[in-house]
Parts: structure tokens; sequence; C-alpha cells
């Protein structure tokens, strides 16, 4: 049975574009596919733990091989267990505003947490980094008031949004990532007819 995992990193809530979009492709998806399972992470209102001391020191003892003291050891089964959530489902759909050319900062602590060595990614030191996720894909819903990748670069943004997201989840595994963008949502002449494009695009994946 299929597992999609879908993540918000709006707080806006329903004024949110992104997380509407979101259930615009859980809704034809779940037509197409009603064995489906979703799984639903609002980062706006998820509980994160901080990535302290104890996660980061952690974390250099599973690079360098060293054991973990009681501290610690309760520490890594915290992000554990947030990756393992993640690393059980076959797919995932992004919903994410640009902020500032880049990501919201709770997905980016989402990332901090679960992006770690013998869970998402190994580390060979001749080769680099090579992904631990298999046969998973991905599709980026991606939204800003101001950039598009068709404007001028810095003067209306820069993409440290999608590019990022990309690259993060090549990191891990996941190469199969398919961006659908809502952008600009402000400086365009008819934002409906680009939301509805959007929402068109994404129907026609669900299926």
């Amino acid at each position: 049975m299929t597992r999609t995992l879908i993540i918000t990193s709006s707080p806006r809530g329903q004024g949110s574009k992104t997380a509407a979009l979101a259930e615009t492709y859980i809704a034809a998806r779940r037509m197409a596919h009603p064995d489906e399972v979703f799984d639903r992470l609002d980062l706006a209102h998820e509980v994160l733990p901080e990535f302290d001391g104890d996660k980061a020191a952690a974390k250099m003892n599973i690079i360098t091989g060293q054991s973990q003291n009681g501290a610690e050891q309760t520490a890594w089964d915290q992000i554990v267990a947030i990756a393992n959530r993640f690393a059980a489902a076959d797919r995932y759909v992004f919903a994410v505003p640009m902020w500032n050319g880049g990501i919201p900062y709770r997905l980016k602590q989402y990332i901090d947490l679960i992006h770690q060595p013998g869970l998402l990614f190994g580390l060979d030191p001749e080769k680099g980094y090579f992904g631990l996720l298999k046969d998973k894909s991905a599709i980026l819903i991606l939204s800003s008031g101001v950039y598009a990748p068709d404007r001028p670069s810095p003067a209306f943004g820069v993409d440290h949004h999608g590019a990022y997201l990309s690259f993060w989840l090549a990191q891990a595994g996941v190469a199969d990532v398919t961006p659908v963008r809502f952008q600009p949502s402000l400086l365009t002449a008819d934002p409906a007819a680009n939301y509805a494009a959007a929402e068109a695009e994404l129907k026609r994946l669900a299926l």
C-alpha cells in the first residue's frame, strides 16, 4: 500500500495557497487511488525538538563511530523516531512558500532533525555523500510573491527555495522530484489563471 507524506510549512492556515494546492492534489489522488494512505505533517503546529548540543554530539558520534552517553542516546532516539516517519513514506508532497529566498524556518528545522547519517544519507570518504532512501518520489508545491524562474535575479529574488529542496532530497536518495510553481503570486497580470494552472498540473500528476 502506497504511503504519501504531505508536509505543509506555512503558518497561514486556510490562507495558505501552497496548503490549498496540496489539498487539490490529495483530493484528485484519492479519486484515482482510493487505497493510498496519506500522512499529514503540519510543521506550523507540529512540536519539534530543538537540534541541541546533545543531538549534535550524537550525530558526530554516529559519523565517527563512537558510543553515545545517556543524554546523547535519548537525543538520538528522538531523531530516529522523527526520521523513521519520513523514511516510511513512498511519496512526498511538500507545500512550501518562499521566505526571503529560502524555505520557512520550521521546515529547515525539520530537515536538520531528520537528515542524519545512517538514516537518510551515508558518507564515503572518497566518493562523498550518498542517499539511503530508495524508489521514492516527491512533488514540490512552490509559491512566492515576487520571485519567478524567468525574472531577473537577484533583483526579483533568488531561488534558495526549490533549488535547495531538490538538492537536499537528492542527497537523501530522492531523485524523482517534480516542482509545481505558483510563482509569482503578486507581480503577475492574472494570478487566478496562474493558480488554476498549478491546480491543473497537480490534478494531472495525481492521475
